[in-house]
């Protein structure tokens, strides 16, 4: 099993195995419930029951329930992050249009599949439907690194900066697709690819 990410809103993080196991647990039980009960009624003692932890151990890693979710939110980016990072390594180096795939596919891929993903994925969006910019700030600061290092290209200001705006405009047409199809609509899907792709293809061509 891998080790959870200490998020900044861990009371505590995990030092033993049995430990981080638990916080999985509680994190894995706290995904699900998004998706069946949505954020108003999750609960920590639900939370607990359905992880088989008692309501302490949720409350020895997480003050309330908003902190669960920011830690749920900053689990999906490092696991988001991975899967990244494995199909880069099997894409040829500096080909970027790839590399855009890759990053675009995982992160589809999630947002069909990973329980609780819709409603939080990368930052916290409770109340449902409102965003802040610091997620895709994150995002941006951690694809500028895999990037870089895939395209041997120099992790600078303007390529954060290029990334952070690719990384905004796909945000609102993700958006605008899942509105329009529960699963993702794929000719506005292909559209932002193609977006992408001429507005990238002007820094890293």
């Amino acid at each position: 099993m891998k080790p959870v990410p200490h998020a900044t809103s861990l009371r505590r993080a995990p030092v033993q195995r049995r430990s981080a196991e638990r916080l999985s647990r509680i994190l894995d039980a706290c995904a699900d419930l998004l998706d069946e009960v949505g954020y108003e009624a999750l609960s920590t003692r639900a939370v607990a029951l359905r992880a088989g932890v008692p309501i302490g151990s949720v409350y020895r890693f997480f003050g309330n329930k908003r902190q669960m979710v920011d830690a749920l939110a900053q689990r999906n980016l490092e696991r988001w992050s991975e899967r990244v990072a494995l199909r880069l390594g099997a894409t040829g180096p500096r080909e970027w249009r790839a590399a855009l795939d890759a990053v675009l596919d995982e992160y589809l891929a999630m947002k069909r599949t990973a329980p609780g993903f819709s409603l939080v994925d990368f930052g916290n969006q409770i109340p449902v439907g409102t965003r802040d910019g610091e997620p895709n700030h994150r995002v941006a600061d951690r694809l500028t690194g895999l990037l870089a290092a895939h395209l041997g290209r120099v992790p600078d200001e303007d390529l954060r900066r290029t990334l952070l705006v690719a990384v905004e405009a796909a945000d609102t047409l993700v958006q605008l697709a899942f509105r329009v199809d529960p699963e993702g609509d794929e000719k506005i899907i292909a559209e932002m690819r193609a977006l992408l792709r001429a507005y990238l293809g002007r820094v890293l061509d």
